[in-house]
């Protein structure tokens, strides 16, 4: 069975001492909690932080403890207080966490902060290179390791690694703030396949890749030199099954051997049995919305007076990161809210809000679950929210009411639920009046269908479909390494070279001899360029031909004077070394007094873009605006320039950040066959990355050895990874003496 070495920032338990005794337990929080399943279905390593501060261990304790983690295949990195303070507390919780969740009066940027979180994330991959066998698939979650994917695939490139990150991404408005932000986007991209709870989330990422990185991204994928990178949503689901067992076992415990919490609310149900009890679980967090939750309950007693003595608010924080100053506030604010709430409308029978202030067990979670009549989940910002999916799995009566945030990752899959926004107290207050009056059949209707999904999609099949589109990605990419110009495959081309004496090299320019630049005339040719062109045109035997989509001008101004030929403008002029320009194909220019006016007005609507007019085509160029405006008014202009050349005669190409309209029928493919016909070349090759060289690969003989730039589907046989492998092969090619 293939092995899963999971990483995160916590083990899924904690250390600590009694009297020098090593006490385990299970984390507390919602990846362990999740993630926690996953051991059920595969053979696991799970490497994290045990919870111990290491400098104030005793050390004598140390290999006891290694000892007790080995035997739960666990692997531990220790951190100190500072590591804590800087990397756990500092970046990662007064940073990245804000940042993420939209609370940006909270963000600090700290430099020491930053390099803490740096160490520490080479500490995580030091220890994963120690552990990792071969075939290992890696796992890394969350967003205190954003910088482990790309640390692990630098040492090991051959690795297998995914990444997920359980909390929201922000729009790249919001993170383009962030000081350190293309080192994130890279650390993550180190990863094969990425993954979100929602899709919004995984739009925002793709966003900020295409505007900070400048990569193209097809679909969710992206072609990155010897990579495919996959970006996707995976809505994590629950164990299903515990939840939903847990709550049928529940019925059958008899008082005496109930919970405490579950004999508490039995006690006060005796006393008012018609009460609907309203659940709020979360960790204490501003995200979470708590407070907001407590005024909307207050509001709600203002508003619908007649509720009151009939419904009660069980709220249960959970404590979290308490030295930091925030949740500190924070605690003291939900303490006197409740405390007013209770004041304004308690009578002696009845508290408005039980409140809660602690961690509780598992089967004490369960009693309130089942007890709760409905549950109000509102937080402001969350990335899923799995404790919605639980109160619905433990509904084995299927009666009960699910309030839910718009803005959590959850309310997507959830639409059975009173969807609100967390902001709106008068929306939830009126949600809570709905949720109370709501027949018990539209609630069965409503909990049946929820639960029918949730059952299906848990956590099993959510791990299963990760690391299957993981598996699927490496399969991908292996199919294209078999097209790759291997050492063996290009000495078998260098020596078919060398043997030839007749031979023709068809080579397109942009992406191909040079990288892309975002002024189309910056990329001239340097002169290393030149030299490997010239010494290749000088060779016995040897025809150069560049053949671009570039206008006549341009290379006439970069080459006219070389012993190489030039085909430009996708096969319409050619111009041989010892002659001037001739017309290929004979072209009309008619079309363009129309076309010319809809692409001026994209140009107008999109800064940063232009129109190049060549001869016989027109050009609308891209690559300098912004990516996402770009991609949306290419799409735009792209339908309204197909219902315009219909019946003209044209078609459109899409080339790397353009569109260009030109006379239908013409490509490089057919110049290319023009060129070689009636000729006997006994060695044939042509190079391209793009999709209007497939023409060229198309047209050319099998025999020949045509080559793509870019790691990509093609019709070529083979894959080089960029323009410098080109240029590499070109100098190879140039450097065999020719008798």
């Amino acid at each position: 069975m293939q092995r899963i070495i999971l990483v995160s920032n916590r083990l899924p338990i904690n250390v600590s001492f009694k009297n020098r005794r090593i006490i385990i337990e299970p984390s507390v929080g919602g990846l362990a909690t999740g993630m926690s399943s996953v051991h059920k279905f595969y053979e696991t390593k799970w490497i994290g932080w045990p919870g111990i501060d290491f400098e104030n261990t005793d050390f004598s304790l140390i290999d006891d403890i290694n000892r007790e983690l080995t035997q739960r295949n666990c692997v531990p990195v220790y951190l100190n207080q500072k590591d804590l303070d800087n990397y756990y507390f500092g970046f990662s919780n007064k940073t990245i966490w804000p940042l993420y969740h939209y609370f940006t009066q909270y963000v600090v940027y700290e430099e020491s902060y930053w390099e803490s979180y740096k160490e520490v994330n080479m500490r995580f991959a030091e220890k994963v290179l120690d552990y990792v066998k071969d075939d290992d698939i890696i796992w890394v979650h969350d967003y205190h390791l954003q910088l482990l994917p790309k640390m692990i695939k630098d040492a090991r490139p051959d690795l297998q690694i995914g990444f997920f990150l359980h909390i929201p991404f922000p729009s790249f408005e919001l993170f383009r703030g962030l000081p350190w932000r293309k080192e994130i986007i890279e650390g993550i991209l180190g990863a094969d396949l990425t993954g979100f709870h929602a899709y919004d989330y995984e739009r925002h990422f793709i966003s900020s890749v295409r505007r900070l990185l400048g990569y193209d991204i097809n679909l969710n994928q992206i072609n990155l030199d010897n990579r495919i990178i996959k970006i996707d949503s995976f809505p994590m689901g629950i164990d299903y099954n515990k939840y939903h067992k847990a709550a049928i076992r529940h019925q059958k415990v008899p008082k005496t051997e109930k919970t405490r919490i579950g004999r508490e609310i039995e006690n006060r149900l005796a006393l008012s049995p018609d009460t609907k009890l309203i659940l709020s679980i979360d960790r204490l967090d501003y995200t979470k919305g708590i407070a907001n939750r407590l005024k909307a309950f207050e509001f709600f007693l203002g508003r619908y007076p007649e509720f009151h003595e009939k419904v009660s608010l069980v709220m249960l924080c959970v404590p979290s990161r308490s030295n930091v100053e925030q949740y500190q506030l924070m605690k003291s604010e939900v303490d006197e809210l409740v405390g007013r709430i209770n004041g304004k409308y308690a009578s002696i029978n009845w508290s408005p809000v039980w409140y809660f202030y602690r961690s509780l067990p598992f089967n004490s979670l369960i009693d309130l679950y089942v007890y709760s009549d409905i549950a109000l989940i509102t937080p402001i910002r969350d990335g899923m929210n799995l404790v919605a999916k639980e109160y619905i799995a433990t509904k084995t009566d299927c009666k009960g009411v699910l309030i839910l945030s718009e803005m959590a990752g959850a309310a997507k899959e959830m639409g059975e639920a009173i969807i609100i926004n967390p902001n709106n107290y008068g929306e939830i207050a009126d949600a809570l009046k709905t949720a109370i009056l709501m027949p018990l059949s539209v609630q069965k209707e409503k909990i049946t269908a929820m639960q029918i999904r949730l059952k299906r999609y848990n956590i099993e099949k959510w791990t299963k479909d990760f690391l299957g589109s993981l598996t699927n990605t490496m399969i991908q990419r292996s199919k294209l390494a078999t097209k790759e110009l291997t050492t063996e495959e290009e000495l078998k081309l260098l020596d078919a070279y060398r043997h030839a004496k007749k031979r023709i090299l068809f080579l397109d320019y942009d992406g191909t001899l040079v990288g892309f630049k975002k002024q189309p005339e910056l990329a001239s040719p340097d002169e290393s360029l030149y030299k490997i062109l010239d010494t290749l045109s000088l060779k016995k035997g040897n025809e150069i031909v560049l053949i671009s989509g570039r206008d006549r001008r341009t290379f006439t101004d970069w080459f006219g004077e070389k012993k190489y030929s030039l085909i430009v403008e996708h096969g319409v002029w050619i111009k041989s070394p010892d002659s001037g320009w001739k017309l290929i194909e004979k072209t009309n220019k008619e079309w363009k007094e129309f076309i010319k006016p809809v692409i001026e007005f994209y140009v107008d609507r999109t800064p940063g873009s232009f129109i190049e007019e060549k001869n016989y085509s027109l050009v609308w160029h891209f690559r300098k605006c912004d990516p996402d405006l770009g991609n949306i008014r290419a799409i735009e202009l792209k339908d309204e320039l197909t219902s315009l050349i219909a019946n003209n005669n044209l078609e459109i190409l899409e080339g790397n950040k353009v569109i260009e309209v030109k006379n239908s029928g013409i490509n490089k493919g057919r110049a290319a066959s023009q060129r070689i016909a009636g000729n006997s070349y006994d060695f044939i090759m042509g190079i391209g990355d793009d999709w209007t060289d497939e023409y060229l690969f198309e047209e050319l003989p099998q025999s020949a050895y045509t080559i793509k730039v870019g790691m990509v589907n093609t019709r070529a046989r083979y894959n080089v990874d960029t323009f410098n492998d080109v240029r590499k092969l070109l100098k190879k090619l140039s450097d065999i003496n020719i008798k």
